[in-house]
């Protein structure tokens, strides 16, 4: 299975930290965000990886090269300065890249201690999410999982932890140009499509520079 990393946010809660830099590049633990994620990736066996980048993208590329220095392959799906195409108008993009088969993708300003290997979609799915407990910035929570399969409405609410494997005829009719993902996940889960699963261990949407300290000060304990 292939995997993609989105690395195309322009950052916009990190400013001033992302005004010369982009966001996966911010370090936490000696390290940059996107390499935590690569890294884990590669400790679960996938190291065919797609980035997709918008804001200083080249700065990415230049960090990363083709991946090699870290035992994985990159591929880049350059969006163009200014122009980021949304979370799904981004993966659609990079569709020529990801090939035909089911693939991964994460956010690239998350950190989770999921192990991705566990990570399956079943037979006639278009999606598997990764839900995770509500953090204290987002009480309302996203969807509702009931026996392993993900509904637009229910309760209790988890969040989306930006983290799901698709199947590219998810995206079967869209066009392209920017677009979101979330109408494409209700769409499957109202099609009972979705399966999913609540991952209880850490997880942590890196969106403020008070959150990168959190991450950082965990990374950096004994």
């Amino acid at each position: 299975m292939k995997a993609m990393i989105l690395a195309a946010g322009r950052g916009e809660r990190m400013r001033p930290l992302t005004d010369h830099r982009p966001k996966p590049l911010l370090e936490a633990g000696g390290a940059p965000l996107i390499v935590h994620q690569i890294l884990r990736l590669r400790a679960a066996g996938l190291t065919e990886i797609v980035i997709n980048h918008a804001h200083l993208g080249e700065q990415i590329e230049q960090a990363l090269q083709d991946g090699s220095a870290l035992g994985v392959r990159i591929r880049y799906s350059p969006e163009g300065e200014g122009r980021a195409l949304e979370t799904g108008g981004g993966i659609h993009h990079a569709l020529p890249l990801l090939g035909d088969d089911p693939f991964l993708v994460v956010n690239g300003d998350i950190w989770c201690d999921l192990d991705y290997k566990h990570l399956r979609i079943r037979a006639g799915d278009l999606a598997q999410l990764v839900l995770v407990d509500n953090p204290e910035h987002h009480h309302d929570g996203d969807f509702a999982l009931a026996c392993g399969r993900v509904c637009a409405e229910g309760s209790p609410r988890l969040t989306f932890a930006g983290i799901g494997v698709y199947r590219p005829a998810l995206f079967d009719g869209c066009m392209p140009g920017p677009f979101a993902l979330a109408p494409l996940l209700r769409e499957a889960m109202n099609a009972d499509r979705c399966g999913g699963l609540h991952h209880r261990g850490a997880w942590l949407d890196i969106g403020t520079p008070e959150r990168l300290q959190v991450l950082e000060t965990m990374l950096r304990k004994p």
